[in-house]
């Protein structure tokens, strides 16, 4: 796998997130699964505090950590609490899971830059969290939108510019 990297972020159902990533430059490969929460082998019937989050491998040649933020903050409200379009809970919340200082200096100015922007009607609720395990979703999540593409989603570039 060359040097790629790995990022874990989460900003709703994890099926939108990863049909729109899948086809970023620079993405490699897309994964969605269980991060954050506070049961071992997470299934999608028993994922207490796990959000549905989405891990992304990628050439750090190609894109970056930021650019992979930068259009998170594009695809998805990252304003409202534990909601996504019609889906609500903590399972649906806006968050980056970094890895290292370095993620969560990023994150923290990429929010900030989000915030400053004005383009939202109001500030980012998106938490900041250390990366904990990442449990791989059930197969009949992992590339839904491709096995059924009219399927559920509520993710779609709201932004076609760039807010870096």
């Amino acid at each position: 796998m060359k040097n790629y990297k790995k990022a874990y972020i989460a900003g709703g159902c994890f099926w939108g997130m990863e049909d729109l990533f899948r086809v970023r430059p620079g993405i490699k490969d897309t994964e969605v699964g269980y991060i954050g929460g506070e049961n071992d082998n997470p299934t999608y019937k028993n994922h207490p505090g796990h959000a549905e989050g989405i891990e992304l491998t990628y050439d750090p040649n190609e894109t970056s950590f930021r650019e992979i933020l930068d259009y998170f903050f594009r695809i998805h409200n990252p304003t409202t609490i534990d909601r996504q379009g019609n889906d609500r809970g903590s399972s649906y919340r806006s968050a980056i899971f970094f890895q290292n200082e370095e993620e969560e200096s990023q994150a923290e100015a990429m929010i900030k830059i989000v915030n400053d922007s004005g383009k939202w009607e109001g500030d980012a609720v998106t938490t900041l969290e250390p990366y904990s395990t990442f449990w791989k979703a059930e197969p009949e999540h992992q590339d839904y939108l491709v096995r059924i593409p009219n399927g559920y989603t509520c993710h779609f570039e709201r932004f076609e510019e760039s807010f870096i």
